[in-house]
């Protein structure tokens, strides 16, 4: 029969050494380096940059100035919002293939429909259980 000395105990740490109070994790030694290091490599990328070095430019540029995110314009068409979702849908595909929208922003907005659909779906079932768990 083997013994159960060996054997955690509740409330009773199974490495009392672990690791020693204030001892800093990789990730915090990694930061602390670079802070103390961060300016003067910042100085040489920047020189790389200025000699012709595109990939330090690239880095450089890309901290000056974050990347352009696109941005759907504001349209105007006919939707009727008391519609069923369906119906708005099918007046979105209609703005698309007449032109008045474009078919990136109309992917768009049947993707909120949907997700408003969805939505709603949630919102009933949530009521439904309400009124079956009150009877």
């Amino acid at each position: 029969m083997p013994t159960t000395e060996h054997l955690w105990k509740p409330g009773q740490s199974g490495n009392p050494n672990g690791r020693p109070k204030g001892t800093l994790n990789k990730k915090t030694q990694i930061a602390a380096a670079l802070m103390e290091s961060g300016k003067e490599i910042a100085r040489v990328v920047c020189e790389k940059a200025l000699e012709g070095d595109m990939q330090a430019a690239n880095i450089v540029l890309s901290r000056l100035q974050p990347p352009l995110r696109s941005r759907a314009e504001r349209v105007n068409f006919q939707l009727d919002p008391d519609a069923p979702l369906t119906q708005q849908a099918r007046q979105v595909l209609e703005a698309v293939s007449t032109g008045d929208i474009d078919p990136e922003t109309g992917k768009l907005l049947i993707d909120s429909i949907s997700s408003f659909a969805k939505l709603r779906e949630q919102d009933e079932l949530a009521t439904r259980l309400e009124v079956i768990e009150m009877t």
